[in-house]
């Protein structure tokens, strides 16, 4: 293959309603071009070497022309759609996520050549739901820019309170039981907290939410005695970095998640992370970059989980704040740079 060929790429942007992948999409693009790569979206420009599908897309005929021409054929994926088989979510969002899911593997299935899955639990994951496939695979973490999510001075942190933060780009369908566990992790904490007498203890903890809430869900959830919940509504993501900084740590609410952008953000900025250990977190969290404790059911059905654990964890983080705060750079310095992430996708490519 002449060398003109292999570096052009085109890259299919992903099937709408599947998963946020618009910001690593932007991400790797902009990397190749620094790198000298010709980027292309048009499936039909039969010049590219390879041809990059972020996640899902409808061209499927496009595909197979571009397969049938010698173009080589890789797949990013994410997990799947399954909260709602879960609990209900409507019948548009219902037949919407099938048909997500439908696509995916069908791609998967026949028209993959290589296969990037986001963690080894999504990779797990689509080989126990429809087996393994013959196309080879590896995986990709997500990226950060680390120079951009990168730890301030500390001076940003509330010291009259303990501010958990949440972030999610909308909680709702399914996913607004993530706010009800942050409710109820805040909660556990002031009542662990108050059965203890130290003067110093902060009388406020505080779950920050960035992140699009329907006022009805909001209605469910009111403010306890030193419990405040504090809703920032959709931010800008270049207001990200400031808010990680701001907040003594971040509960990753999303269950069987399987690379949430989120996590890595805040642990570049030095936020430790807790959740539960499900989905990619056991992987992608240190052991000093934060805490993930057991679930304490199922959570594919949803069971409730165990709060009171997750709590006591959480406050081991809050009072260790420097510990965790320096492990939880370090990881992301070791795991999560943007540009390993795109110099692992141009071997991927150039393959």
């Amino acid at each position: 293959m002449d060398l003109n060929k292999k570096t052009k790429v085109c890259v299919v942007p992903r099937l709408a309603g599947i998963g946020g992948m618009v910001s690593f999409q932007n991400k790797l693009v902009e990397g190749l071009i620094a790198r000298g790569f010709d980027v292309s979206y048009d499936l039909s420009d039969l010049s590219s070497g390879s041809v990059l599908i972020v996640g899902g897309t409808k061209q499927i005929p496009g595909l197979w022309r571009a397969r049938s021409k010698g173009v080589r054929i890789i797949q990013r994926l994410d997990g799947m759609n399954w909260l709602h088989r879960v609990r209900p979510t409507g019948l548009q969002h219902y037949l919407r996520a099938e048909y997500g899911n439908m696509i995916l593997q069908l791609i998967r299935s026949r028209l993959a050549q290589k296969i990037v899955y986001q963690s080894q639990f999504a990779c797990s994951w689509w080989n126990r739901r429809y087996s393994p496939v013959e196309a080879s695979d590896s995986v990709i973490y997500n990226g950060v820019d680390l120079r951009v999510f990168s730890p301030d001075d500390t001076s940003s942190l509330p010291t009259d309170r303990i501010r958990v933060l949440l972030v999610e780009g909308r909680l709702a369908g399914g996913y607004e039981s993530g706010l009800e566990n942050g409710v109820q992790l805040v909660r556990e904490m002031k009542l662990i907290l108050n059965s203890n007498f130290n003067t110093s203890i902060p009388g406020i903890v505080e779950l920050t939410v960035a992140g699009r809430v329907d006022p009805q869900i909001k209605a469910n959830w009111k403010q306890d005695n030193g419990v405040v919940i504090n809703y920032l509504e959709q931010v800008p993501h270049e207001c990200i970095p400031t808010i990680d900084r701001s907040a003594h740590m971040l509960f990753s609410a999303d269950l069987n998640a399987a690379c949430p952008n989120s996590v890595i953000e805040a642990l570049a900025c030095g936020t430790p992370v807790v959740s539960f250990d499900t989905g990619a977190l056991p992987e992608m969290v240190g052991e000093f970059a934060g805490k993930i404790v057991p679930y304490g059911g199922d959570p594919w059905r949803l069971e409730p989980p165990d709060i009171k654990t997750l709590a006591k964890a959480a406050i081991e983080v809050y009072f260790n704040q420097m510990i965790f705060r320096v492990g939880a750079r370090r990881h992301a310095e070791r795991e999560f740079s943007v540009d390993t992430m795109v110099d692992r996708y141009i071997e991927t490519l150039l393959d």
